[in-house]
């Protein structure tokens, strides 16, 4: 990928993110956008060398609308100042985990895992954890794991890495607070990230090192979906 190309159209938008600016630079945009979805067709076809599940997907069952849906928000900035794709087996609206790549100025990244679990799903996957603790710590508190996606409860989304966008301030309800592995079952989510460089995506060298990211983070979401997908 072009991703100078593509951040400076990105920072432009951030800077002018209105209807009339963007009609005006749509040839842009419509250039960028071809060249992130040739990316995300590389990815999803790397990534099915190693997680098969993922082979049937098309660049559209992974991409998203450039437009914001601003009728809940107090932003009313028309567009998003990002590319994201999500490589999801079960499609980019199912809980089920899956890879996310994300181009933005300072902030590119790769993510692995699912988030916004509901209640009842977020309550069987504690379970599921305490009644395996030495198989889930084996997925999450190996050193390339650590190393790469850090430990519950010490990044927000915007920091370089972290593992859980929200967590509990205490025991969720009916769980035993005296659980010595807690900052796992307070997790909201099972969501890992790491913050890669602007440069990260350029040429095709980068879906070797993407693969080492999501290898790395496919035990946790393999232990987390056995769970998720129960409920599909």
């Amino acid at each position: 990928m072009n991703t100078t190309r593509i951040l400076q159209f990105l920072s432009d938008v951030a800077a002018n993110n209105d209807r009339t600016w963007f009609h005006a630079h749509k040839d842009e945009y419509d250039a960028c956008r071809a060249d992130f979805e040739e990316g995300v067709a590389k990815a999803i076809s790397h990534i099915a060398t190693f997680d098969k599940t993922t082979a049937h997907l098309t660049v559209k069952d992974c991409t998203y609308r450039f437009y914001r849906d601003t009728r809940f928000s107090e932003d009313k900035s028309p567009y998003k100042n990002h590319f994201g794709a999500y490589i999801a087996a079960h499609g980019k609206k199912s809980l089920h985990g899956g890879y996310y790549m994300h181009l933005e100025p300072g902030h590119c990244m790769l993510a692995v895992g699912t988030y916004w679990l509901p209640t009842n799903i977020l309550t069987s996957c504690r379970n599921e954890i305490m009644a395996n603790t030495e198989e889930w710590l084996r997925c999450v508190e190996n050193r390339p794991f650590v190393s790469l996606f850090g430990r519950p409860g010490k990044s927000e989304w915007n920091d370089p890495k972290g593992f859980g966008i929200a967590h509990l301030k205490t025991a969720p309800s009916g769980f035993p607070r005296d659980y010595e592995h807690m900052e796992y079952l307070r997790m909201k989510d099972y969501c890992a990230w790491h913050v890669v460089g602007d440069d990260f995506f350029d040429g095709d060298d980068w879906l070797a090192a993407m693969e080492k990211v999501f290898k790395t983070g496919k035990p946790m979401m393999d232990f987390i979906n056995s769970v998720v997908d129960d409920y599909e």
